[in-house]
């Protein structure tokens, strides 16, 4: 990529509009970056790079014009939601451009059968709140809600709160199509539907610009909030897992936390109790006493219960949960990273014991559940790792997949390495098809091999 100042230029007389092409350094840098440094492996890898303009394109027409020029000029785009990822999906490995998607934030409209029709960079929060107007809400969401953008989550998320009760993002049609531009000489944009949007679900960016996403919602509930604390880890999991896998029970929200996990959270210090495993709820307003009555009978402390109030209510459990508690135990001690697992259902404890034997504090457990496709529940895990050296997560890894455990390594900077790359290579067709010359994000699909780009 070249610095050319031209080039900003060029594009500021395509857009019509100069102030929308970035140029400040400092911002440049802003936009430039995500959550990437949760990982000390992805901290030494990516730290100083940097693209060399930022645009922010206002719809489809305009993405086509960028990509056109960009196309015709070998300048590598790398997308940009609202920069929550963890992963270091937006920053870019080659300079370029970094296509800022933020103003394109508009909900189209919330179809009658529950579909919500939205630009990428909706957030997440914003169109929660609007669903939950009209009985609709979203069917999973991550702990970055209030941040976190629709094209991005579709981009490089997976699922999260919800998805104990509607699975991840890839599954049950949640996605129903997805509008994207292609980075060709002449850029299309091509409507994906039904299976088809697998091509560009999870690819970070790197085989077309969505423009326009619909998203299947689910009926509203009225919501409460539940904390549990239990003496043991194992008493916890149980019951958590019975709650998980019974279906009479309306839940959003199942996270069982192993101590010390529960001493980081500072602010909901009066949901915990010292030294005991705790398990945040949200379940069905209906359904919170009983579950009271549940946990107190499993030998359960009942530390909080109240009604959810939305986004802005407080405390906010969810605000702990999935890769927020990553968050919570770094600010603890920097010392702290993650993994991403999935366990297996019939020998999970077994699994977990052998981690805890092999590698005792260095691991601490915290669990999610998730609905698989085929409708089984999955225990998951964002399981905190003591981090020393980048060999002995290694071994972490490797123990996790030698014992059957799934690990997403959220320590790679590439589509396929995070463990979430689809099998049947549809992406990478799908990155041959529409971006030739590797121009789209370069560098994070590395089955792909692009022409050398120049700078």
């Amino acid at each position: 990529m070249s610095t050319d100042p031209r080039h900003a230029a060029a594009i500021a007389s395509l857009l019509g509009d100069g102030a929308r092409v970035i140029t400040h350094r400092q911002t440049v840098e802003q936009l430039s970056r995500d959550f990437y440094w949760y990982s000390p492996v992805l901290r030494k890898q990516l730290d100083g790079k940097v693209g060399d303009l930022v645009v922010q394109p206002v719809n489809a027409r305009e993405i086509q014009d960028v990509l056109r020029y960009c196309h015709a000029n070998d300048l590598a785009v790398t997308a940009r939601g609202a920069g929550t990822g963890n992963y270091g999906q937006a920053v870019p490995l080659h300079g370029g451009v970094v296509l800022d998607l933020a103003r394109m934030d508009r909900i189209e409209e919330i179809q009658a059968d529950g579909v919500a029709v939205c630009e990428p960079g909706v957030r997440l929060g914003v169109l929660e709140n609007e669903a939950r107007k009209v009985d609709w809400e979203l069917r999973c969401y991550p702990s970055t809600i209030v941040k976190a953008s629709l094209g991005g989550f579709l981009g490089g998320g997976s699922g999260g709160i919800g998805s104990v009760a509607h699975g991840n993002l890839r599954d049950f049609q949640t996605v129903r199509a997805i509008e994207a531009v292609t980075m060709e000489a002449e850029p299309r944009v091509v409507l994906h539907q039904g299976e088809a949007v697998h091509d560009i679900l999870h690819a970070w960016g790197t085989n077309g610009i969505a423009t326009r996403i619909w998203l299947a919602l689910t009926p509203a509930v009225e919501w409460s909030q539940c904390a549990i604390a239990f003496d043991t880890f194992d008493a916890a999991f149980d019951f958590s897992e019975r709650i998980a896998n019974d279906p009479s029970w309306t839940k959003r929200l199942v996270t069982t936390f192993e101590w010390p996990i529960p001493s980081f959270f500072t602010p909901v210090k009066q949901c915990t109790r010292e030294g005991k495993a705790l398990v945040f709820f949200l379940v069905a307003t209906a359904q919170c006493e009983a579950l009271e009555t549940a946990a107190r009978k499993s030998g359960g402390d009942v530390t909080y219960s109240g009604p959810y109030l939305g986004l802005r209510a407080r405390p906010l459990l969810s605000d702990y949960t999935w890769n927020h508690t990553t968050l919570w135990a770094i600010g603890a001690d920097e010392a702290y990273t993650y993994l991403q697992c999935a366990f297996h259902p019939g020998t999970v404890r077994e699994q977990m014991r052998r981690l805890k034997e092999r590698f005792g504090q260095e691991i601490l457990f915290h669990m999610e559940f998730w609905k698989a496709g085929d409708g089984q529940m999955i225990p998951g895990a964002i399981p905190l790792v003591y981090y020393t050296t980048e060999e002995r997560l290694n071994e972490m890894i490797s123990f996790c997949r030698e014992i059957g455990v799934f690990v997403a390594n959220p320590h790679v900077n590439n589509v396929e390495g995070g463990g979430r790359y689809r099998s049947d290579n549809v992406q990478l067709l799908a990155k041959q098809r529409y971006d030739p010359k590797g121009l789209l994000n370069p560098g994070k699909m590395i089955t792909f091999k692009p022409e050398a780009l120049t700078r």
